[in-house]
């Protein structure tokens, strides 16, 4: 019986080649998009997950109250750590963890520049990087010590046996190597290929050693059967404690480590989300793109009914019962899904590099239990969803009835049918207003003045020899002569996003209980020319002012928060030493347009700033870079000249709404055509049916317009109805998008008009293609049966 089953699954496959060829197409391509969105959500909920204690990993973050409400900080002091140690029975480790910082490291004439952190003692207790060489328990003691990576200990001794060798670092500080750890996982947040101990950053940086000071992540291991809320209502005042309530605008918390990476979006101090939202988004999506392509498969195989009714009826004349249809039309459906999804996981493997380098990933195809047990659900439900109504509804048949030849369709089955097609035309107006208004949107956030000018302006950290302000001085000086350099000058702020802010700043008439934090921007003179940064009042700091070491220029935002008129001239106060105010900068976005403007004052202060910028002309810059480097390498001997765009990091800001917009892109290109596919195959059954009417109609003098107009009605009315339908609902998803940034475009009524009229016209040239090849019949071919 089973292979008699087969055997006509295979019969109605061939017979029917257009459905099974239209059904192929379209499930492949659905389950294609939702293998890959799979493998990539997969990816998203695994980072950072893979630590042996990461049930009972946490990180310290900070609510800061300030006159606008309250910002969330991922930054902690310097002591929080060790103090969290002593002070709290629940915590059984915690260690402090700098930013991750380019340096150079150098073994004989090897020369290599690689990220690493500073990290506390207890590092590699907390986390689960596997240790090769060296004593995990004491391999950060020795603060003159340096653990590395597997492929950095390779790079430089060709071995990780490697305990006792020496690294020195930017030339001058040498490290004893005391163990080598495997390579950081790719879906881990920390990258780093170095540690050294933290003490040694405290060496170099004492005021890290102050409360009032931030910058530091804290990491705690807290005791199995902590209870987190009430361990965070424990350590919620413990900033004031620790001040003698000097510090009271910042509240600490734990937060779970692996959980920040999708939920580490915070509005006034409330959890809003974060990446999640596109995990979550992407995941709608495959499952609408798999129920379209459902969608099709139910639809063709329910207009087909027609030519399948005799089967039905002869089948159930000689005994066969309804559940034997049943599995027989769920077999074929199944069997369909199992030949899609081989396909689909053909297609993914010659696709996933190109998946890769739009989302940024290293996502591979092993097909591992997990993977497989998805394949496996996703078939199953594939086919049980796409055959769950043509089996109920071929199986329904009367045998009487459908061996007349005569099969009447119900109001409802028609409008089921027309509902389904809608549904699929709904959602793919939906993904075109949506990608189109990504588009507007990433394209308004990359022409958008900024308020200073990112073109043409490379940057790179200051290192080695140019640490020295003498000869920070002379290099700039030296690379302003060179041709093709427009202006150059030192910056300690990076200019993609918040770096460092000081509530610290008082003037006439300030809240004493207020704590805003201002953004401190150290420069050296002409940095304000070298990006173009306009005044709006007053002066930039100028050599020919010897006193504007104890001058500010503060933004118009600042000057706002302030309350201040007629600012020139006027005084504050900065930690305690008398300022005055000679300039206004014009406002201007240092942090992403996700961000409203904030208060910002820039200082004078040469020997704080740590990256240089130089502004080129636009014409002939490989060479302007190669005199630059040439001075670099003549200056700092031995240190490489590693430089990157301002207009690349600004860009960099934007890569997850970037790679949205592609793939949303894609993911409504393929879910368009697979509806179109649909709806050619139910025009192509539509026409088939309505071939004698055609005919009776050309005979009766009817043209080959009226043909077309005729077939095309029904379906033109039907993507109306999901125009209508789609255009709302677009509105309201693509707002709530934008709601994400303070400066975003308007949302205009021909963004969603386009929408439906690409749909609209997707549709006619879809059904067109048939309703011409109709109306274009021979009369006679059409009733010579009759």
């Amino acid at each position: 019986m089973f292979r008699h089953s087969l055997l006509l699954i295979f019969r109605n496959f061939k017979r029917f080649k257009s459905t099974f060829f239209i059904n192929l197409v379209g499930l492949s391509i659905g389950l294609t998009c939702t293998l890959l969105i799979y493998l990539w959500v997969q990816n998203e909920l695994t980072v950072d997950k893979f630590h042996e204690h990461d049930d009972r990993i946490y990180y310290a973050m900070e609510h800061r109250v300030k006159a606008d409400g309250i910002w969330t900080s991922p930054n902690t002091s310097g002591p929080t750590a060790e103090a969290l140690a002593q002070d709290m029975p629940e915590v059984e480790y915690t260690c402090a963890v700098s930013r991750n910082n380019p340096t150079t490291l150098s073994v004989d004439d090897d020369v290599l520049k690689v990220e690493g952190r500073f990290a506390g003692k207890d590092f590699f207790r907390i986390f689960s990087y596997p240790i090769m060489e060296g004593n995990k328990e004491k391999i950060l003691n020795d603060k003159n010590s340096i653990v590395i990576s597997e492929s950095l200990a390779l790079n430089f001794f060709n071995s990780t046996n490697v305990v006792g060798k020496v690294i020195k670092a930017g030339f001058q500080d040498d490290y004893t190597v005391a163990g080598v750890f495997k390579d950081v996982p790719k879906n881990a947040t920390q990258q780093f290929e170095f540690l050294i101990p933290f003490e040694k950053l405290l060496d170099k940086m004492p005021g890290l050693k102050s409360w009032g000071n931030t910058g530091i992540g804290t990491y705690v291991l807290l005791k199995e059967g902590t209870d987190l809320d009430e361990f965070n209502k424990k350590i919620a005042m413990y900033v004031h404690n620790k001040t003698n309530n000097e510090i009271t605008h910042r509240t600490l918390f734990l937060k779970k480590f692996s959980d920040i990476y999708l939920y580490g979006k915070y509005e006034n101090g409330v959890l809003v989300g974060g990446r999640i939202t596109y995990v979550k988004l992407f995941s709608v999506i495959a499952v609408f793109i798999l129920i379209i392509a459902c969608i099709n498969f139910m639809n063709l195989s329910t207009a087909k009914a027609s030519r399948r009714i005799k089967e039905v009826g002869i089948k159930k004349a000689v005994g066969a019962g309804r559940r034997t249809l049943v599995m027989q039309y769920m077999g074929e459906s199944l069997l369909m899904s199992f030949l899609c999804m081989a396909l689909a996981v053909l297609l993914v493997d010659i696709l996933l590099d190109q998946f890769n380098d739009i989302t940024g990933k290293q996502l591979s195809l092993s097909f591992t239990l997990p993977v497989l047990s998805a394949i496996a659900i996703v078939w199953l439900i594939t086919g049980l969803l796409a055959g769950s109504y043509p089996a109920i509804y071929l199986s329904g048949f009367n045998p009487a009835t459908v061996l007349k030849g005569k099969l009447n369709f119900s109001f409802g089955e028609v409008w089921a049918r027309k509902g389904l097609v809608v549904f699929q035309f709904v959602l793919s107006i939906v993904l075109i207003a949506s990608v189109m208004i990504v588009y507007k949107q990433i394209e308004y956030i990359q022409t958008k003045p900024v308020g200073y000018d990112r073109a043409n302006v490379l940057f790179f950290n200051r290192e080695g020899k140019l640490w020295e302000p003498q000869l920070l001085e002379t290099f700039l000086a030296e690379v302003k002569r060179i041709p093709g350099v427009e202006n150059a000058s030192s910056i300690g702020h990076n200019m993609a996003g918040h770096n460092s802010g000081t509530f610290g700043i008082t003037w006439e008439g300030k809240d004493p209980d207020d704590r805003t934090e201002f953004e401190n921007v150290s420069v050296s003179y002409d940095l304000l020319q070298t990006l173009n940064i306009e005044m709006a009042e007053g002066r930039t700091f100028s050599r020919d002012f010897p006193a504007d070491t104890a001058s500010l220029i503060i933004s118009e935002e600042g000057i706002r928060f302030m309350g201040m008129s007629d600012p020139i001239g006027k005084h504050v106060t900065l930690w305690g030493s008398d300022r005055t105010i000679v300039g206004v900068s014009k406002d201007f976005h240092y942090e992403s347009l996700h961000e409203n403007y904030k208060p910002l004052f820039f200082r004078l202060a040469p020997s704080d700033t740590h990256i240089v910028m130089i502004k080129l002309k636009a014409e002939n810059q490989p060479a302007t870079i190669a005199k630059i480097e040439q001075l670099y390498k003549t200056l700092n001997a031995g240190f490489s000249f590693d430089f990157k765009f301002l207009d690349a990091q600004y860009q960099s800001q934007y890569v997850a709404e970037q790679r949205v917009g592609t793939l949303s892109k894609y993911f409504a290109a393929l879910a368009i055509l697979i509806s179109c596919l649909g709806l050619y195959g139910l025009a192509a059954f539509t026409a088939e049916r309505r071939l004698k009417e055609i005919g009776i109609r050309k005979v009766l003098g009817s043209s080959e317009f009226g043909i077309i107009s005729l077939l095309s009605g029904d379906f033109t009315k039907i993507v109306f109805m999901a125009i209508v339908i789609a255009l709302p609902l677009s509105y309201f998803l693509t707002q709530t998008w934008l709601d994400d940034f303070a400066f975003k475009i308007d949302l205009e009524w021909w963004y969603f008009s386009f929408a439906g009229i690409m749909a609209l016209l997707i549709a006619w040239l879809t059904v067109g293609a048939q309703a011409f090849k109709a109306a274009r019949i021979n009369p006679v071919k059409c009733l010579k049966d009759e």
